[in-house]
C-alpha cells in the first residue's frame, strides 16, 4: 500500500513537471499578489499597504512631498490610519493627528509611551544619554535639573543678555555688510549660525563664532550639523543595512563617526576645561551658563553626563529658533499686511520710549518691551503652527492600549503623530485652518495660549520644552531688531519648498535682500 502512495506522489510531481511552467507559476503568483492588495485597498481607508513591503512602496512614490500626502490621508482617515513596515519587520502602528491621542500619550498614559530604543539607538552615538534621548530615571534627573537652572533669574538675565549682544554686536553687523555689497544672501543659513551661536554660548559658556562678520566655517558647527543629518539617515534605511555599515565603517556611518568624534572632542575639552577652572577657582560662582551651573547644582552629575546633556540642549536649541524664524520671514513677505501690523507695533513700543527720537540703528529693545509684542508673539507662533520645526514624532508602544477611541495598538508598535499635518485639519483648526492667521492667537488684545495637545511644537505633557520661554526671547529680539531696521524681501523666483528630514529646513534656503528702513511706517 505505502509502495503504491509512494508511486502516486511521483507520478504526480512528474505530472507537474511537464506540464506547469515557470511562466504559469509567476502568473498565479502576480494574480495572488494583485488579488491581495485590491482586498486591502478596499477594506483599508488609509494608505495602501503592499504585500510583504506594506507601507513603503507608498512612502517611495510620494517621497517628494511626504508631508501633504500624510496630511492628506489622515483627513481620509478622520485622523488616524495604521501602517507596516516591510514583511519581518518591526515597524508598524499608526499615524495620528488627533489631539485626544496626543494628549493620552504625551501625558494621561505618558508611562506607555516612551521614546524607546528605536529612536534611542540611533541617536545613542551623537546624544549619549542626554536629556533627549532618555526615559526614566535619567531623564527625570536631568529635567529636574534643567527646570531648576533655566528657570532662576540669574540664567534667564544670562540668557536674555546672550541674546542681545549677539543681535546687536554679530547678527546686525552682518546684515549691514550685505546691505553694502548690495547682494542676496541665505537668511536661513545666517540664522542657524546665529542659534548655534546663542545655545552654545547659553549651554557651554563658549561662542565658537559661526555668526563673525566673514560667516567662517566653524570644524565643531560644521561637524555637528553632519552628525545630525547623517544620523536622520538612520531612521530612512533598516537596521539591518546602517548596523552592518557602522561595524565595518562603510559609506555615511563612517562619515558619521568622524563627525560624532569631532562634537564630542570639543565638548570633553569645554567640560574638562570649566573643572580645571572651578578646581582652581574654588567654584564657578561668576559664572552663568548653563554647564557652569549644573557643575555647582546639588546634582552630582559626571563628565560624560554633562556633555551629552549639553549636546542635547544644542540639538533642540539651534534648530527650533532658526527654522521658525525663517519660515516667519517667508510668510511676512508673502502677508504684507501681517508685516505692517507687526511694524505697527513696534511704532507703538518705541513711541512710549522716553527719547523719542533715538535713531533706529540704535534702539535696543528691553525685556519688557519685548514683552508688550503681543502681536509679534502671535505672528511667530502661528509661523510655528503651520511649519513646526519638528514634524513629526513618534513614541514607542510598551504595553497593549486602547486609545479613548477604541483605537487599539500593541506592544511593540509605534505611534507616529503629524504635527505639520494638525495645523492643516479642519476638525483641530477650523476651516481658515490653511491661512497665516496671527490673530488666532489674540482674544482682547492679549496672548492666549493655545491647548499644548493640539499644538505640540514644543512637545507637551512632562516633556514640555523646558526652553520654550528662551525660544521665544530669542525669536522676538532677532524679528523684532531685523524688522525694524529692514525691509525683509524674498528673491523673486526663488523656490521655498520643506526639505524631506526630520527638521523643517526650507529645502533651498531662503535667498533674501535687505532694504534699509528711513522710519518703521
Amino acid at each position: 500500500m505505502e509502495m503504491a502512495v509512494t508511486s502516486l506522489i511521483f507520478s504526480a510531481i512528474k505530472l507537474v513537471q511537464t506540464h506547469l511552467w515557470f511562466s504559469d507559476i509567476a502568473i498565479t503568483l502576480l494574480g495572488l499578489f494583485i488579488f491581495t492588495s485590491m482586498i486591502q485597498k478596499i477594506t483599508n481607508k488609509g494608505p495602501m499597504l503592499w504585500p510583504v513591503m506594506g507601507i513603503i512602496p507608498s512612502l517611495f512614490l510620494h517621497i517628494s512631498n511626504i508631508y501633504d500626502w500624510v496630511t492628506t490621508a489622515l483627513i481620509k482617515t478622520n485622523g488616524t490610519f495604521h501602517f507596516r513596515g516591510m514583511w519581518m519587520g518591526r515597524s508598524h502602528g499608526i499615524v495620528t493627528s488627533d489631539p485626544v491621542k496626543i494628549e493620552y500619550m504625551l501625558k494621561t498614559n505618558f508611562m506607555n509611551f516612551p521614546k524607546g530604543m528605536y529612536y534611542r539607538e540611533r541617536f545613542y552615538d551623537l546624544l549619549g544619554d542626554g536629556i533627549f534621548n532618555t526615559d526614566g530615571e535619567l531623564w527625570k534627573l536631568q529635567r529636574r535639573s534643567a527646570i531648576s537652572e533655566m528657570s532662576s533669574y540669574r540664567f534667564l538675565d544670562y540668557s536674555r543678555q546672550s541674546v542681545q549682544d549677539l543681535v546687536h554686536q554679530k547678527l546686525l553687523k552682518v546684515a549691514e555688510k550685505v546691505v553694502n555689497l548690495g547682494s542676496c544672501f541665505d537668511l536661513q543659513d545666517v540664522l542657524l549660525r546665529f542659534t548655534f551661536d546663542n545655545i552654545c554660548t547659553t549651554a557651554f559658556g563658549i561662542d565658537p563664532g559661526c555668526l563673525s562678520i566673514d560667516l567662517p566655517e566653524v570644524p565643531f558647527a560644521r561637524a555637528f550639523e553632519e552628525a545630525t543629518e547623517l544620523t536622520l539617515i538612520r531612521f530612512m534605511v533598516p537596521p539591518f543595512v546602517w548596523k552592518p555599515m557602522k561595524f565595518f565603517r562603510l559609506g555615511f556611518e563612517k562619515r558619521l563617526k568622524e563627525s560624532v568624534r569631532v562634537v564630542h572632542e570639543f565638548a570633553e575639552k569645554t567640560v574638562r576645561d570649566r573643572r580645571l577652572e572651578s578646581s582652581n577657582l574654588g567654584g564657578l560662582k561668576n559664572k552663568s551658563d548653563l554647564l557652569s551651573r549644573l557643575m555647582e547644582s546639588e546634582y552630582h552629575f559626571t563628565d560624560k553626563l554633562l556633555k551629552d546633556f549639553c549636546i542635547s540642549l544644542i540639538l533642540a536649541g539651534r534648530d527650533t529658533s532658526s527654522v521658525g524664524l525663517a519660515w516667519f520671514f517667508w510668510l511676512i513677505h508673502k502677508n504684507p499686511q501681517v508685516k505692517n501690523k507687526i511694524l505697527h507695533e513696534l511704532n507703538g513700543i518705541i513711541k512710549h520710549r522716553h527719547s523719542k527720537n533715538e535713531e533706529l540703528n540704535r534702539i535696543v529693545f528691553t525685556t519688557e518691551e519685548l514683552k508688550k509684542m503681543v502681536y509679534l508673539e502671535a505672528a511667530l507662533s502661528e509661523s510655528l503652527r503651520l511649519y513646526p520645526p519638528v514634524p513629526f514624532d513618534f513614541k514607542d508602544v510598551l504595553e497593549n492600549v486602547c486609545f479613548p477611541d477604541g483605537t487599539f495598538v500593541k506592544k511593540g508598535d509605534r505611534v507616529i503623530y503629524s504635527i505639520f499635518s494638525m495645523a492643516r485639519i479642519e476638525s483641530v483648526w477650523g476651516q481658515d485652518c490653511r491661512e497665516f492667521k496671527p490673530e488666532r492667537w489674540i482674544e482682547n488684545g492679549k496672548f492666549v495660549s493655545e491647548n499644548q495637545f493640539k499644538y505640540p511644537v514644543f512637545n507637551a505633557g512632562p516633556r514640555l520644552c523646558v526652553g520654550r520661554k528662551f525660544a521665544y526671547l530669542q525669536m522676538k529680539m532677532v524679528a523684532a531688531s531685523i524688522l525694524l531696521r529692514y525691509s525683509v524681501k524674498v528673491v523673486e523666483g526663488h523656490k521655498v519648498v520643506p526639505k524631506m528630514t526630520t527638521t523643517l529646513y526650507m529645502k533651498h534656503g531662503l535667498l533674501v535682500t535687505l532694504e534699509p528702513r528711513m522710519s518703521l511706517m
